[in-house]
């Protein structure tokens, strides 16, 4: 298994201390780039796949760099009604 694997079966466990990092890891092995909205945009990020023009937005963690709870069931719920998990 590795390591790309292994994120994607952290994301699955929704886990409190999964990284950004690893978020944007996991999503870039799905065909996701990440995009920011320039230099207004904050912490907000949007996560876009050219192949189907899918798109999933969040905002960037604060602090420990910790993606939320919520934000990680949402990604795991589009990828599941896209047919990607």
């Amino acid at each position: 298994m590795g390591k790309t694997d292994k994120l994607k079966d952290k994301l699955l466990n929704i886990p409190n201390d999964l990284k950004y990092s690893e978020l944007k890891t996991i999503l870039e092995s799905f065909g996701f780039f990440e995009d920011t909205k320039g230099k207004t945009s904050g912490s907000r990020v949007m996560f876009i796949r050219n192949s189907d023009k899918s798109k999933i937005s969040g905002h960037k963690p604060h602090g420990n760099d910790s993606v939320s709870v919520g934000w990680i069931k949402n990604i795991i719920k589009y990828l599941e009604d896209k047919g990607d998990i």
